[in-house]
């Protein structure tokens, strides 16, 4: 069987109730020829059943967004790896658009987001979180993070820990090279913003971002962060 050029990675808890309509949004890539793999991460609800017929694999594995991601990535056959939240969604031309991104001199990148929801905050926060990504290098997993194996091979795949794998991948991948900052957009769910609110969120992000560069640990830092998976 021909190995396929891109491997996309979800990684799921407790998705029952929008991952069909999630992986029903991928099948024009799946139709391409790109892999979709569905991590489970001991889901309590039906979310591995509804996946299965939708997808090319779901693989169960311990919870935790990095070693779930981590799992697949294992069981991934792709030469390039897509790594997707469950409640984003791509642009239609994903495939083709990681493709030109990683054939130059750039091994990793990620796109840029717009989130969805009735906040008038949430373009402003999309904006600056864009903007921040450019300035800095630093992607976040909201974003779609896409990469070559032999990039994610080279820095051990994302670090185990329970919050900032994210941050920590992208200051990895930075040696290796700069970023392929697609300005395409994917749409993310404003939820996390809407139900505990903007200014609120902002600050807990922004204070956790903060002590994490000055070296408090992950573990603790997870203590405070009432969304990670």
């Amino acid at each position: 069987m021909t190995a396929p050029m891109l491997s996309l990675i979800m990684p799921v808890l407790d998705e029952a109730a929008s991952i069909e309509a999630t992986l029903a949004s991928l099948q024009p890539l799946s139709q391409r020829g790109v892999e979709v793999i569905v991590v489970d991460g001991g889901s309590h609800d039906a979310t591995a059943a509804l996946a299965a017929p939708l997808c090319t694999r779901v693989v169960e594995a311990p919870r935790g967004r990095a070693r779930q991601m981590n799992l697949g990535a294992a069981a991934a056959r792709g030469e390039r790896l897509l790594f997707l939240h469950a409640d984003t969604r791509l642009p239609r031309d994903a495939d083709r658009l990681i493709g030109a991104a990683l054939s130059g001199p750039h091994c990793w990148g990620r796109f840029d987001i717009r989130l969805e929801g009735l906040h008038p905050l949430l373009p402003i926060i999309a904006t600056a979180m864009n903007l921040r990504s450019r300035l800095t290098g630093i992607a976040t997993g909201d974003q779609a993070l896409f990469m070559t194996r032999e990039a994610f091979d080279a820095v051990g795949g994302f670090p185990d820990q329970p919050l900032m794998e994210d941050v920590e991948i992208s200051s990895r991948l930075k040696r290796l090279s700069s970023p392929a900052c697609l300005r395409q957009r994917v749409v993310s769910s404003g939820r996390r913003w809407e139900q505990q609110g903007a200014w609120t969120t902002i600050r807990l992000m922004w204070r956790l971002r903060w002590r994490y560069w000055r070296g408090a640990s992950p573990q603790r830092l997870a203590r405070e962060y009432r969304h990670v998976r």
